[in-house]
């Protein structure tokens, strides 16, 4: 899906980002690149006070892992607890303990409250009124946000027509806005959609943009992609090229609550971005991460789980006539053929199954992760009910 519509507007600070602006307008209606001036997230995040109805729900809309910490996690987060009440506290050597297991050093790496905080560092250091964040939509609009809030422009990139990243559009539009380009956000595997950028392809993207200009690649899924094409990114930061790795201990870990997760980047992109990160990372999640990471097993029964229910659940839709987009990720994708608000809406209302939000401009799909058994079977009886007993209604079947 390519949008058509463009968003304009003037811009200040010097004839570089005047005549790159000059140009804009052609190419996006030519390719439907987006300028956004003021980029606005389409939901607003929900506030519970209800516990009882928070526990009912089935809850497919966050890409969670639905069986929360491993006994190993919660026995080391219970250890922690003696050391609650102080600023200064054993940390459990979690840096060492991330920096051994990638192969890299601490100074490669900045620890955060979840990926986001890293996420909203690296948009800080590098982007301002001048500075552009070139990336796709739909995406994970974290740094998106951040843009907006300090008077950076999103130059949104259309997916192509298989709903991937297109390497080349990115490289065309860097380069031609140069002078103008603060920051490279790249989402792999790509949220919502699932679909990963394959080695070959972030390679080509980084020999052909400037060295100079920043990259961000977001690996929050990176744990569940089996595609061989798929390479992980850290062996740019190995090479000192201007990368920033971000990854999360809130989906195969099961800890998002706790909010851990880091960057890596070459020691001189994470002193940039130290000013901007407050580096607080609480006592239980520093000392769940370490046990987390160090529980294979825990890990390969969840990505057992998670491999055999996407699959099961994408074969029982297109049984229905339903597509889903192929993911590589803890989520699927769903074409729905139609807006998606009133099915979120009823799922809620009627079955107590809370799915994924708007990822515009692809409001005719819908995101779903992959829950537990039960939750999946619930939110199968409620695609029956809500999605394919309406449609055979409606054609006269039902």
């Amino acid at each position: 899906m390519r949008k058509q519509t463009v968003s304009r507007r003037s811009f200040v600070g010097g004839a570089a980002a005047a005549v790159g602006t000059l140009a804009f307008p052609e190419i996006a209606r030519a390719k439907g690149i987006r300028l956004v001036p003021d980029w606005t997230p389409p939901w607003v995040p929900t506030q519970w006070q209800n516990t009882e109805e928070y526990d009912a729900l089935a809850h497919l809309s966050s890409n969670e892992n639905p069986f929360g910490p491993s006994e190993a996690t919660i026995e080391a987060m219970t250890h922690a607890y003696r050391y609650s009440m102080r600023y200064g506290f054993p940390n459990n050597n979690i840096m060492e303990r991330i920096a051994n297991d990638l192969g890299m050093r601490r100074e490669n790496l900045l620890l955060g409250a979840g990926s986001g905080e890293s996420l909203r560092a690296v948009g800080l250091t590098y982007l301002g009124h001048d500075k552009k964040v070139v990336g796709v939509e739909p995406t994970y609009t974290t740094v998106y946000q951040t843009a907006t809030g300090i008077d950076a422009d999103v130059i949104a990139l259309p997916l192509d027509d298989n709903h991937r990243q297109d390497m080349q559009m990115f490289v065309d539009t860097i380069n031609r806005h140069y002078r103008d380009i603060g920051l490279v956000y790249l989402c792999n595997p790509n949220n919502p959609t699932g679909l990963p950028v394959t080695g070959d392809e972030v390679t080509y993207l980084l020999d052909n943009i400037p060295y100079d200009v920043p990259v961000l690649i977001d690996e929050a899924y990176h744990h569940f992609v089996e595609d061989p094409a798929y390479e992980e990114s850290l062996k740019y930061v190995h090479e000192g090229r201007r990368v920033v790795v971000t990854r999360t201990f809130s989906k195969l870990f099961g800890i998002a609550a706790m909010r851990i997760g880091y960057a890596i980047a070459p020691p001189d992109m994470i002193r940039e971005m130290r000013p901007y990160s407050t580096g607080s990372v609480n006592v239980l999640a520093q000392w769940g991460a370490g046990a987390a990471m160090e529980d294979l097993a825990a890990q390969q029964r969840y990505l057992a789980h998670n491999r055999r229910w996407r699959d099961q659940t994408v074969a029982d839709l297109a049984s229905f006539g339903y597509e889903c987009i192929p993911s590589t990720t803890n989520f699927i994708f769903i074409d729905m053929r139609t807006e998606i608000a009133p099915i979120r809406q009823a799922f809620r209302e009627r079955h107590q199954v809370a799915v994924g939000r708007d990822f515009p401009p692809m409001l005719d799909h819908l995101r779903v992760s992959i829950g537990n058994e039960e939750e999946m079977g619930r939110f199968m009886n409620g695609f029956e009910d809500i999605v394919v007993s309406t449609t055979e209604a409606g054609d006269g079947r039902g």
